[in-house]
Order: structure tokens, then C-alpha cells, then sequence
């Protein structure tokens, strides 16, 4: 018997969503893999945020966004003048805000170090600071008080339009989400958001 005379078996019926998937395996893999990396990413080095208030103007404005980091407070402790995105603290907890959401302030002190407002001046350890970056001197005093460990002493550079440590008090460095070091919209206006303190 020639292999022409051999009956020859019947094609396999391959089913629709087989067909589908070979076709397309490579790209859902592809998918899965970037959205892997994009939840790694945005949970342990970096995301985007966007600012919703005025109360860090001139520095940052309403519609800007930003890249928040999340590596460097692995490595080190906040400094003052670092711009930082946190959950919000127990004290604005009770009065409403959810915990899930993200403040964005300037540190002005760390743990050891005194805090006063007075006459329109922030003074830091008895010290003015010499703040090119506000949006008006302050319009309120602050009797000294001193930052306890592992807190930080944060204001929004618009002094009189911030919801911020004169208000509420320390910031726990466990609510922090990472630092602030780069608007990137809108694009005229992109740019590193380096400190300005020494």
C-alpha cells in the first residue's frame, strides 16, 4: 500500500478561543510582565501625583504633577527643605480626612530640633530661615516646641493657606509615601524640586 492509498486522518478541529490564545499569548504575557513591574514600581521606587490645593504655591500649583520617590528614606532620614508626600495623620484623621490620602508639604524640622513662628519669621533652633520660596510671610505666631523622634515638623510654602504642622501638629515618619523631586507637568513648567535649605 502506497501512502497515496493510506486513508488519511481527519484534520483537528482546534477550538476558537485556543486559535485566540495562541495568537495573542505573547501579547497578554507582555502585558502581564508590565503590569507586574508598573505595581512594583509604584510600590517600592516611584508613582506619579497630582496636586489638588493651593497650599504650596508659588512652589507647586493646583493641576501640577509630580514624581514622588520612594528609595531615598530607605537609605536616609528626611532633611529639612525636602518636599514629602504622606497619609494623612491621626489628628486630621478624627476630624474627617481618609486615611488613604496624600498631603504634600516641606519639611522645616526634624527630630531634635525647635520650631517658632513669631512676627512673621520661622525660626528653626533659635535660627531665621531665610525662605525665598513662600508665598507670604505668616500671618500667625507659633510658641516654640520642639520635634520628638521619629516626627517631623512639616508647612506648605503657602504659610496662611496650609493645613499643616502649626495646625495639627508632628508628622510621624511612618506616614511618609516618599519625596517630591520632580514636576513633570505641565511641561513648561518641568523642573527638579531641589531643596533650598542647607
Amino acid at each position: 500500500m502506497t501512502s497515496e492509498d493510506r486513508p488519511t486522518p481527519e484534520a483537528e478541529v482546534i477550538p476558537a478561543w485556543r486559535k485566540l490564545w495562541q495568537s495573542q499569548k505573547d501579547n497578554v504575557l507582555t502585558l502581564a510582565i508590565a503590569l507586574v513591574l508598573a505595581l512594583l514600581i509604584r510600590g517600592f521606587v516611584a508613582e506619579s501625583r497630582y496636586i489638588p490645593s493651593v497650599s504650596m504655591e508659588p512652589t507647586l500649583t493646583p493641576g501640577d504633577r509630580i514624581v514622588v520617590e520612594k528609595l531615598s528614606y530607605r537609605f536616609r532620614q528626611p532633611e529639612a527643605g525636602d518636599i514629602i508626600v504622606f497619609h494623612t495623620p491621626l489628628p486630621l484623621q478624627a476630624i474627617g480626612y481618609a486615611p488613604e490620602q496624600a498631603f504634600i508639604k516641606r519639611v522645616i524640622a526634624v527630630a531634635g530640633q525647635t520650631v517658632a513662628v513669631q512676627q512673621g519669621q520661622v525660626y528653626v533652633d533659635s535660627q531665621p530661615l531665610s525662605e525665598s520660596y513662600i508665598a507670604e510671610t505668616p500671618q500667625y505666631e507659633l510658641a516654640p516646641v520642639s520635634v520628638p523622634e521619629g516626627a517631623l515638623f512639616v508647612m506648605g510654602d503657602n504659610r496662611n493657606n496650609s493645613n499643616d504642622s502649626h495646625i495639627w501638629g508632628f508628622l510621624p515618619l511612618s506616614n511618609l509615601i516618599g519625596r517630591a523631586n520632580l514636576r513633570f507637568w505641565p511641561i513648561e513648567h518641568i523642573n527638579w524640586l531641589r531643596s533650598p535649605l542647607p
